[in-house]
């Protein structure tokens, strides 16, 4: 069974930085992990993923440079550094997992292991 656990939310300043975590277990093939966030009155979207065995990563638009996604090696954890952070990051941050048969982690719309989610709120 696929379980996935994040952790690592909080309230920050504008400017300030996060580490969230994704505890990962179960998959018996390889799989991608994606970090989503949902801001109040908004859907979720898919903020990064990565894909474990090849490391290939990818970043929404509006966290390139700020958002840093990694895995420990063994694939049991997956990191979100995040940096610089703006009100406009502030919402619930779920991971979720994908099992894979390429080298991406994409697309978004597949992914359907999903853990809890951590709360993430960013003051002006």
């Amino acid at each position: 069974e696929v379980q996935l656990q994040a952790s690592g939310g909080g309230l920050v300043q504008a400017g300030g930085s996060l580490r969230l975590s994704c505890a990962v277990s179960g998959f018996t093939h390889d799989y991608a992990i994606g970090w989503f966030r949902q801001a109040p009155g908004k859907e979720r979207e898919g903020v990064s993923c990565i894909h474990i065995s090849s490391a290939n990563t990818h970043y929404t638009d509006s966290v390139k440079g700020r958002f840093r996604i990694s895995g420990d090696n063994a694939g049991n954890t997956v990191y979100l550094q995040m940096d610089s952070l703006k009100p406009e990051d502030t919402g619930v941050y779920y991971c979720a997992g994908l099992a894979t048969y390429g080298r991406s982690c994409l697309p978004f719309g597949l992914y359907h292991y999903w853990g809890q989610g951590t709360l993430v709120t960013v003051s002006s």
